[in-house]
């Protein structure tokens, strides 16, 4: 069975910084694309990055230059590395596995899923 568990966590303040980890079991994810998506009270799953196992990283435009996605090289821990954080980063936040070759902004792209963790950042 494969399993997505999110660690990391937290409350934190405008500007800070917090590093998110996601560790996959089950199987290897080395050759997939895996990504984060966040979700705030009320709004819709939306795409924060993405690495393809060529190391290949897409960022939404809302954290670009912020946030840093990262994998290790057995491809079954992902990371997340978020600076300078505003309360708008505020969210529930996903790890995700894609088995596909596109469409990773989208949450359709993506078969696995973590739990989440709640980042809240306050002013």
């Amino acid at each position: 069975q494969v399993q997505l568990v999110e660690a990391g966590g937290g409350l934190v303040q405008a500007g800070g910084s917090l590093r998110l980890s996601c560790a996959a079991s089950g199987r290897t994810f080395s050759t997939n694309t895996v990504g984060w998506f966040r979700q705030a009270p009320g709004k819709e799953r939306d795409f924060v990055a993405a690495i393809t196992w060529r190391g290949n990283t897409y960022y939404s435009d809302s954290v670009e230059g912020r946030f840093t996605i990262s994998r290790d090289n057995a491809g079954n821990t992902m990371y997340l590395q978020m600076s300078s954080l505003k309360p708008e980063d505020t969210a529930v936040y996903y790890c995700a596995v894609s088995r596909r070759n596109f469409g990773w902004g989208a949450p359709g792209a993506y078969d696995y899923w973590g739990q989440g963790t709640q980042v809240t950042v306050s002013s």
